[in-house]
């Protein structure tokens, strides 16, 4: 069901304070900004700052970490008879395919989060809340149960591992291959079971039997 115009301008709102709050943040630094600053920036008011925001610090990650929300409704749209690993893998290499910025954008932003120990500190928060709540969607469709069970957790953060690394490379050698194809190659290399450098790999068809 498509969002109403009330969740749109909702979502609108919350994205103008994410971006402004990053801005100015990469612009004067994290420490020379305010809640009022951004709200002044997004030509909103302090409360409204406040009614989406706790902290300055999770307003300048959201632009980051709202891809967390993202993926989860990506794997919720996964059609239900796909096996779980591949509704993970697809879900995740979808959001690399539709990116809201350029790839300098991108590494950029990233690069400025990785450099700042309370950012990095929040995004990763909000990295833990995904993997927490996916859980629980992959032990929906695995019949197993995310509070006593180690297979849904196991899944869900072993998935978010693969992109996490797959990033972290991509920002290493940005003119390499990109985000979506390294999460592919790190899919293929755990469903191998992770065999040590220089023995046979399958190829990728092989894996996905």
């Amino acid at each position: 069901m498509e969002p109403g115009l009330r969740e749109r301008k909702k979502a609108a709102t919350r994205k103008a304070l994410s971006e402004a709050a990053m801005e100015l943040a990469m612009r004067h630094g994290v420490g020379n900004i305010t809640a009022e600053s951004i709200a002044d920036a997004a030509d909103v008011s302090p409360r409204t700052f406040h009614n989406y925001f706790s902290s300055k610090e999770e307003a300048i990650v959201a632009v980051v970490a709202d891809n967390a929300g993202e993926m989860i409704e990506a794997f919720r749209a996964r059609p239900p008879e796909e096996p779980v690993w591949d509704a993970l893998e697809n879900a995740l290499v979808g959001l690399f395919e539709t990116p809201d910025q350029t790839d300098d954008e991108q590494i950029a932003r990233l690069v400025f989060i990785r450099e700042n120990a309370p950012l990095m500190a929040r995004e990763l928060a909000a990295l833990q809340e995904m993997m927490h709540e996916l859980a629980g969607l992959v032990a929906l469709r695995s019949g197993t149960d995310a509070d006593a069970d180690l297979y849904p957790n196991l899944q869900a953060q072993t998935a978010c591992m693969c992109a996490m690394v797959a990033v972290d490379r991509w920002l290493a050698d940005p003119r390499g291959a990109s985000p979506a194809e390294l999460t592919r190659q790190a899919f293929a290399q755990v469903r191998a079971g992770l065999p040590e450098p220089g023995s046979h790999r399958p190829a990728n068809d092989d894996v996905h039997r």
